[in-house]
């Protein structure tokens, strides 16, 4: 059954300098256990989607549905909304040290948490939860740490913190966003090898948000990558890994360094779109080495790509005017394109594909 379902999700933002089109029409789908890794550039959307589903974006123009457990999480009561926050949906920041309040003992913080949303939990209940949830995320001697403050904490035991009080109340989804990215390769690993723990143990979804690909190999089960506020590719993991359809996702795959070395690393040309001054027809056009005739015209739609699929079950959809059976990184994938493209720059309709 869906835990989450959103659909066409929008959200913009007044500015003086003219509207913010942070995210503009994204839709997924989740289930319980399930895990989906959102991707992109910074200023892609990622987290402004996510933050937007816990209503944290005041002063944003929001539309679509996000229909968790058969209830709109855009349009729920604040009150309803603020029962929801903690007890059914967490969230694990990027940056512990600045999520934590620094004149508080950590395991303070978690109590709070636990008798704000369990009524019936006492002080000495919520403090034997806190330290347990210390124990089970790996902070050794929890009863003694729990007294620490957050400056007392290194940075993956800040992280760890958080994951303890994020998963204190067992929610049904947790929404990570970039929870490694200030962690070194060891404890970045650590992290999420107790996440992946974690969330085995309690059946919970997640949602992680992340520009690191390697991050997303190790967690996901299907992956969206964002680009230009919109989604841009949807697929399955081992479909989006060994055959992507959008230019701009071969083009992060590309860009990750090899363990063996050796060659030299492909760049994405070019700098993100602003989100104010959007180019026409499809975002990517301005950076895309297959760009044809109709890119700069027409905006291209989520449509079906890259059959057979590697991962059943799954959806593989891709915005992009690029024949829908062009997907992969070998060399006959990438000469298709080439010629694709050649015949989409002198006009010819056959190499749409669409």
């Amino acid at each position: 059954m869906t835990l989450l379902q959103v659909t066409d999700l929008r959200v913009s933002f007044d500015t003086p300098d003219g509207v913010v089109r942070a995210v503009r029409g994204m839709s997924f789908a989740l289930d319980r256990g399930r895990t989906l890794g959102i991707v992109g550039e910074s200023g892609s959307g990622k987290s402004v989607a996510t933050q937007t589903l816990m209503r944290l974006t005041p002063g944003a123009r929001v539309t679509g549905r996000a229909l968790f457990e058969g209830q709109d999480l855009l349009t729920v009561s604040d009150r309803r909304m603020r029962e929801l926050r903690g007890a059914e949906i967490g969230m694990i920041f990027q940056d512990p040290l600045s999520s934590l309040h620094p004149l508080y003992r950590v395991g303070r913080q978690i109590e709070e948490m636990i008798r704000a949303h369990d009524g019936k939990a006492t002080r000495e209940q919520a403090r034997k939860r806190a330290v347990e949830m210390l124990g089970l995320v790996g902070i050794p001697r929890p009863d003694r740490r729990a007294d620490d403050y957050p400056h007392q904490f290194s940075g993956g035991m800040r992280q760890r913190a958080m994951i303890a009080m994020a998963l204190a109340l067992n929610p049904k989804l947790i929404i990570a966003d970039e929870p490694t990215t200030a962690l070194d390769a060891t404890v970045q690993a650590q992290i999420l090898d107790l996440m992946r723990r974690l969330q085995r143990e309690f059946d919970t979804a997640l949602i992680m948000i992340t520009h690191d690909l390697g991050v997303i190999a190790d967690m996901a089960d299907e992956v969206l990558v964002m680009y230009g506020g919109r989604p841009a590719e949807v697929a399955g993991r081992r479909d989006l890994y060994y055959r992507p359809h959008h230019p701009y996702t071969k083009g992060l795959l590309e860009s990750v360094p090899s363990a063996t070395g050796g060659d030299r690393l492909r760049t994405i040309s070019g700098q993100p779109p602003s989100l104010i001054n959007l180019p026409s027809g499809c975002v990517f056009h301005p950076r895309c080495p297959y760009v044809m005739d109709r890119c700069p015209v027409d905006e291209p739609p989520l449509d079906p790509a890259g059959e057979p699929r590697l991962d059943p079950g799954t959806e593989h959809v891709s915005a992009c005017w690029l024949p829908h059976d062009i997907a992969g990184l070998d060399e006959r994938a990438e000469t298709a394109r080439a010629e694709a493209a050649r015949r989409g720059r002198s006009g010819a309709d056959e190499g749409s594909g669409r």
